[in-house]
């Protein structure tokens, strides 16, 4: 028997040693997942005053690795390949925020099905061109490939039971955090670390970007609370007079317009810019502006995310009161989503979305169906010569595919185009670099930054001399017609805005967009301006169309405005606790959860029977109001 001890002294030291070494390359791999966040929450020196934090930040990485060990038996390699696949996260992290200024969200991950969507080449437009980060990718697999070949295993290749167990338990526990399972909720929650709901910035800066995946994650995987329909009950009988009123029929000479909404792809007013204060990049705009109703719009996105305002304008829905849609059009589960498409769609109006583009990209082609479009012009049905400038297809194009849409006699239309030439990235080629040459920037821009601000506005400058064709074109039109212009989100020009900063002082996520609403044939006497969000834009749309029977609409027009502001990107504080706006915030969120779940139309008031609305052609011209084209003025292409 004491001839066993000193085998057995050495069989404990080899454990020890080998426990040793796995629990040093733990540590490492938890040091340097916090040198490569760069969080103030999870660097190195944390473990010493918040330890949960860094752990907690490198724990889904360290069960990879664990998994990799039971299956390779190799240290290294484990913990290098996890290391590696953890860095390939951390890159994908670093160009969506240097492109688009917020970083990764977990339904982020839901672009990879896009890539075989038509969504690789607009993907692929945002990798880096150095070939530096290619060859760093290339020497990490090159290593990872001679440790697979050179290390020596840990362990015996002889299946062990203990070593099978912890390897299943290791996968079940990440499998299990994979899919978020609530258990884990207890770890990843607002109270063990930093979550800011309304800012995934904030969140990932202070608890880092794993750790904020994850309390994302956990926090939309929860079963969501039911409307509170006593609250829409209230917020609607309390509305009722007004309701009642807004929504009497108008009168049976009615003519409805024929409508066309632009979705300008980035656009923004860069007069909100230091440096442009004064400068006139939109002269359409600015002069449209002084016949219609514009002004400042809130969003729910920023520098990417088109279809986040696209689902809002078109449903009226505001994406705030479902924190669960992030890429609302690739979680829907409706087969028919109340819309804007299907009020205009009961009122005899013919509905056409048009998009110059791949329209499988964003699940466009089954979303629409969902939302009611009858037809969807996309790339394809464009003329073979369509223009292109930049990347993608001029707006000019666009605007030749409207005008060829538009009939000259039956039902009303209603065409949602969305444009695309604005859209990033900025460091493609246009199609006139000396147009793109003299466009002067503020100080400070330089180099990338400069270049790529200067093909924005190349592009905006069309956008905005399209607008203004449009307009002219059908003001020449014997048919009534609605112009309603806005841009989707501010393009993601991070360094320019920190350099140059803004007129207000506040930070890029704090910038509206622009809006526009104009009636071709009867330009206002006096500008209107309001400050709106994206979700109000249908009740506005449709007021000024006459067409206000709608209750749900009605109601959005009636309470809205104060909620307007709350729209913001990627998203805003709360109201203050207890205030009035918090009352009618939640009342709100209640009406449009039961809409969205189809619930509200027992609640919401009938409008009268309408006596019957003209849908004439040509509309014959009014004695009272004088319709006077607005001219097509600075309509020269920049």
């Amino acid at each position: 028997m004491p001839l066993n001890l000193p085998r057995r002294a050495g069989h404990w030291r080899l454990l020890l040693r080998r426990a040793a070494l796995v629990a040093l390359l733990a540590l490492a791999f938890v040091l340097l997942t916090g040198m490569l966040d760069g969080g103030v929450g999870v660097t190195p020196w944390r473990l010493f005053d918040q330890p949960r934090f860094p752990l907690a930040n490198a724990w889904p990485g360290l069960l990879l690795a664990g998994v990799l060990l039971v299956l390779s038996r190799r240290p290294l390699l484990s913990f290098g390949l996890a290391f590696l696949l953890q860095g390939l996260l951390y890159a994908i992290n670093f160009l969506k925020l240097a492109n688009l200024g917020t970083p990764l969200l977990p339904a982020d991950f839901r672009m990879v099905g896009q890539l075989r969507r038509g969504g690789a080449h607009l993907l692929i437009g945002y990798l880096p061109h150095s070939p530096w980060p290619y060859l760093a990718l290339l020497t990490a697999v090159l290593l990872v490939v001679a440790m697979w070949r050179y290390e020596p295993p840990l362990f015996s290749r002889q299946p062990r039971g203990k070593r099978w167990l912890a390897g299943g338990a290791l996968a079940t526990g990440l499998l299990s955090l994979l899919v978020g399972m609530p258990a884990w909720g207890t770890l990843y929650n607002a109270r063990v670390l930093w979550l800011e709901p309304w800012s995934a910035a904030a969140t990932s800066s202070h608890a880092g970007l794993i750790s904020s995946l994850m309390m994302f994650h956990l926090q939309y995987g929860r079963a969501k609370p039911k409307p509170d329909r006593a609250a829409a009950s209230r917020l609607i009988a309390q509305s009722a007079p007004a309701l009642r009123l807004a929504m009497q029929a108008p009168p049976a000479s009615r003519v409805l317009p024929d409508i066309v909404v632009v979705q300008s792809e980035s656009f923004f007013d860069p007069r909100i810019l230091r440096g442009y204060e004064h400068s006139d990049f939109t002269p359409n705009l600015q002069r449209l502006a002084a016949h219609g109703i514009s002004g400042p719009l809130h969003v729910p996105t920023f520098g990417g995310g088109t279809i986040r305002t696209e689902f809002e304008v078109l449903t009226g829905l505001s994406l705030r009161y479902f924190d669960d849609l992030q890429f609302p059009y690739l979680q829907m589960n409706h087969k028919t989503v109340p819309s804007l498409v299907r009020t205009l769609k009961q009122r005899g109006y013919e509905t056409i979305a048009l998009h110059g583009n791949d329209p499988a990209f964003w699940n466009r082609t089954t979303a629409f169906k969902a939302l009611g479009f009858d037809r969807f012009v996309s790339q394809s049905s464009f003329p073979a010569d369509a223009a292109m400038d930049g990347k993608y297809m001029a707006d000019s194009a666009m605007t030749d595919e409207i005008l060829a849409q538009l009939k000259q006699a039956g039902p009303p239309q209603f065409i949602f185009a969305i444009s695309i030439e604005a859209h990033g990235p900025y460091d493609v080629e246009p199609a006139h670099a000396a147009e793109r040459d003299a466009i002067a920037v503020p100080a400070g821009i330089t180099g990338k930054d400069k270049l790529e601000l200067q093909n924005y506005l190349y592009h905006i400058g069309h956008a905005d001399a399209e607008l203004g064709r449009l307009v002219a074109a059908l003001a020449a039109r014997p048919r009534p017609s609605l112009v309603l212009f806005y841009g989707d989100h501010l393009p993601g020009l991070s360094n320019s805005y920190r350099i140059a900063g803004f007129v207000d002082g506040k930070d890029m996520l704090s910038q509206a967009g622009v809006w526009l609403l104009v009636d071709p044939h009867a330009p206002q006497a006096a500008p209107l301006r309001e400050e709106t969000a994206a979700w109000l834009l249908p009740g506005k749309l449709l007021a000024q169309a006459g067409i206000r029977d709608d209750a749900y609409f009605a109601l959005s027009e009636l309470v809205g405005a104060p909620l307007a502001a709350l729209t913001a990107a990627p998203g805003a504080p709360p109201p203050a606790e207890g205030s009035e706006q918090q009352r009618m915030d939640r009342a709100v969120a209640a009406v449009e959860q039961l809409r969205m779940s189809g619930k509200l139309d027992a609640l919401l008031p009938k409008p009268d029977p309408p006596a019957g609305l003209a849908r004439a052609a040509v509309p014959p011209r009014s004695p009272t109001i004088a319709p006077a084209p607005i001219p097509p003025a600075h309509l020269a292409e920049r």
